[in-house]
């Protein structure tokens, strides 16, 4: 009876270790899975603080091609260089249509120059877009730059 009583504990205490190990170990790899997730949500949240633009001012050129001309100020932390990735949205209020980038002016795009001429749109540095339209009407515009991972600059303009 003594030998089947201790052979018994015995097996309890193995089957307790590796019971509590096995927990140990999922709840050491769950740790370490959400520490990892909370170190991406950071990450990707200071990626969306760093890129920053303000529109300053904005009006519209009525000299052919008629287009829309909007200053914009990097006011963020990093250098923007992919203009194919930001939306640029200009229009009558309430109807903004959606403009991509182009280099040559052509209706339905956009183009970009930065103040230095270099192609990069640095911290503190300002921008003109000129978002080109076949023909512009209304009294009350509205105009919205989203850089790709940057947060949206909106802007309410009159016609001149």
């Amino acid at each position: 009876m003594g030998f089947s009583s201790t052979f018994t504990e015995l097996i309890f205490i193995i089957a307790s270790v590796t019971l509590a190990s096995g927990a140990s170990i999922y709840a050491f790899y769950m740790g370490s899975l959400i520490q990892s997730n909370a170190n991406q949500i950071v990450s990707d949240a200071r990626d969306v603080f760093s890129v920053r633009v303000e529109i300053v001012y904005a009006t519209i050129c009525n000299e052919t091609p008629v287009h829309y001309i909007i200053y914009a100020k990097n006011i963020g932390y990093a250098a923007i260089n992919n203009y194919d990735m930001m939306d640029v949205l200009v229009g009558p209020y309430g109807s903004a249509t959606l403009y991509h980038y182009s280099q040559t002016p052509q209706t339905g795009y956009f183009t970009f120059e930065d103040s230095d001429g270099d192609g990069i749109w640095e911290v503190g540095e300002t921008a003109i877009i000129r978002a080109y339209a076949s023909g512009i009407q209304g009294v009350m515009f509205e105009a919205r730059i989203k850089p790709f991972r940057g947060l949206t600059s909106s802007y309410i303009f009159t016609s001149p």
